[in-house]
């Protein structure tokens, strides 16, 4: 008699166990397919002395040559109706794999007839030159018309107001430990130096939030606006808990998605347009169209 309730209790639990796999089944593809296909449109304000009048403009990064349905006309169109000053291509455009740059450059092409662009490199761009043993990428990234930055930068005037753009994938940091060194390496002390020194409003395109998070080089250098992409808001988002895993930051990392304020500067971060292949797939996390609102 005992034996038959026992069995009965398994054969409860066992039901039990596969309507929940039948059920998350279908919620895990949705979770994934949003995160890939879908799109959201997120607005921060940033208020600043040296804003005098509205200036707009839209961050897009990570796009990892994923192509939205209708070959990215809806994420175009949404892009288009922010009606933004300029627009800011944060790296990772395309794969390191990639075949071509064809899907990115195309996107980047239409994007220009939007606004302005300027375009950082991220991991990516440059480990696609090293397995392509070319930087022709840095010609076709300028044939677009967008404007290319890597340690250069760009003083515009929008709307009246005074900025300086500029473009930087390496860290900021000392590899020693101590900021701003004379040896800090590959031109990133002197280009940092010049970069700070004018009373505009500065925004630095950094590919990788890492490269001023770590070595205090946020209380280093005077940026008003650091800018990045890199860590795909943590890959996957678990409820309640947050992104899964940030690039240098390890497992559940405190800068990956969002408007920070850190030291000396404001610390931007997109969660991107896509993936490149990984251990696992975007997951609760849809791709994103970032809006940003610089006021008096």
């Amino acid at each position: 008699m005992g034996n038959k309730k026992t069995k009965k209790k398994l054969k409860i639990v066992l039901c039990i166990i596969c309507a929940l796999i039948i059920i998350a089944i279908p919620i895990c593809y949705y979770l994934v397919y949003i995160s890939y296909n879908h799109l959201t449109v997120n607005s921060y304000d940033i208020n600043s002395d040296k804003i005098n009048s509205s200036v707009k403009f839209v961050v897009i990064g990570d796009l990892h040559d994923n192509t939205f349905k209708d070959d990215d006309r809806e994420l175009l169109k949404q892009i288009k109706e922010q009606n933004p000053d300029f627009i800011i291509a944060d790296g990772d455009i395309l794969n390191d794999d990639s075949e071509n740059s064809d899907i990115a450059m195309s996107f980047i092409k239409r994007l220009v007839k939007i606004a302005p662009v300027y375009y950082a490199l991220g991991n990516h761009e440059l480990e696609y030159m090293e397995n392509q043993h070319s930087e022709k990428l840095l010609d076709e990234i300028k044939s677009t018309g967008a404007t290319l930055l890597e340690m250069e930068y760009k003083d515009i005037k929008v709307n009246g107001v005074d900025i300086r753009i500029g473009g930087m994938y390496g860290y900021a940091f000392d590899p020693n430990g101590t900021t701003k060194r004379d040896d800090m390496g590959d031109g990133i002390y002197d280009f940092l130096t010049e970069f700070e020194d004018t009373s505009s409003y500065k925004i630095m395109m950094s590919h990788r939030p890492d490269s001023f998070v770590f070595g205090e080089a946020s209380k280093a250098w005077d940026i008003d606006l650091v800018v990045s992409s890199h860590d795909h808001g943590g890959q996957v988002i678990v409820p309640f808990l947050g992104g899964l895993y940030g690039g240098d930051q390890g497992y559940f990392p405190e800068y990956i998605h969002g408007l920070y304020k850190k030291d000396n500067m404001q610390l931007l971060i997109t969660s991107g347009l896509g993936s490149n292949t990984q251990k696992l797939p975007r997951f609760n996390n849809v791709p994103e169209i970032m809006v940003v609102n610089l006021k008096k």
